[in-house]
């Protein structure tokens, strides 16, 4: 069962394998009805859809980000919808690089299934392949998914205020220019949590949009890392999207496990007393 990454031809194998689940989890932040659509117009065999606003995030409040996790409540119930059981291998992926996917990733090892993985290159590299999509839905039996919750993998903001104070690694997932406060396209503040650093997620990826070797990333990270322990590091981007795909990054190289500030920069700056800091221009 993969955990981390899975390749195109692995899963071309296994389409008629009931123990096996795709989910499409494409989306846009600029039109949150842009993946459903996507999805419907075709999709990865058999797949599901997961929609970014209604199944991987709960109700945003004046004092969250802009997706904030579901409920226990919430979540479960999703996954017992899609008729998961201990058994089930599932596989996310999205149109390439897996921003997305990471996100359905991370939720899924968060409430204890951890036979979750997602396509390599997603869609694009299945295409890539030859491979041929289409309109199917397999039907699925509905499941009561028993949950082992990792809430201790969760950072509040709270949490983040104290972990700062000790000394944490905070690791900024958004692209330099958001994460150095020169362009900000999405939320009404620029800039960064200070004393973050930025890793952007797409430096995880190779020319193609796929993960780099296990190896190569462990070079990365280590620049990153500068020396500090991976199990301290705290991942945030945005809105706790593609903060989860620096996790699966750590992941697939073999490093220790870091946690994730959920409510990341969108639930930062909802107080104006927090301080903000941005990089003088180049």
């Amino acid at each position: 069962m993969a955990d981390t990454l899975v390749d195109v031809e692995t899963v071309s194998k296994r389409l008629a394998d009931p123990d096996w689940l795709l989910i499409d989890c494409r989306a846009s932040l600029g039109d949150t009805l842009q993946g459903r659509r996507d999805w419907a117009r075709a999709h990865l065999p058999g797949a599901l859809h997961a929609d970014l606003e209604v199944d991987l995030s709960g109700p945003a409040s004046p004092a969250s980000g802009r997706h904030p996790l579901p409920s226990h409540e919430a979540w479960a119930a999703t996954l017992s919808g899609w008729g998961i059981t201990p058994g089930t291998q599932v596989v996310a992926y999205d149109a390439g690089g897996g921003q997305f996917a990471a996100r359905l990733w991370w939720m899924l090892h968060w409430a204890g299934h951890t036979h979750a993985a997602v396509l390599d290159g997603g869609l694009a590299a299945w295409q890539a392949a030859g491979l041929k999509l289409d309109t199917s839905v397999r039907s699925r039996r509905s499941t009561v998914f028993q949950p082992a919750w990792h809430d201790d993998w969760v950072v509040t903001t709270t949490d983040l205020l104290g972990l700062l104070e000790a000394g944490c690694l905070l690791v900024d997932a958004r692209a330099p220019e958001r994460f150095a406060g020169h362009q900000e396209p999405v939320d009404p503040v620029a800039g960064h949590v200070p004393g973050a650093v930025n890793h952007f997620c797409n430096a995880n990826l190779d020319a193609q949009g796929k993960f780099l070797p296990p190896e190569a990333l462990r070079r990365r990270w280590s620049a990153t890392l500068g020396g500090s322990d991976a199990g301290r590091l705290v991942s945030m981007c945005g809105s706790g999207v593609t903060a989860c795909h620096n996790l699966l990054a750590m992941a697939h190289a073999g490093l220790p496990r870091g946690r994730l500030y959920a409510g990341s920069w969108s639930e930062w700056i909802r107080d104006p007393a927090r301080a903000v800091a941005t990089d003088p221009p180049r």
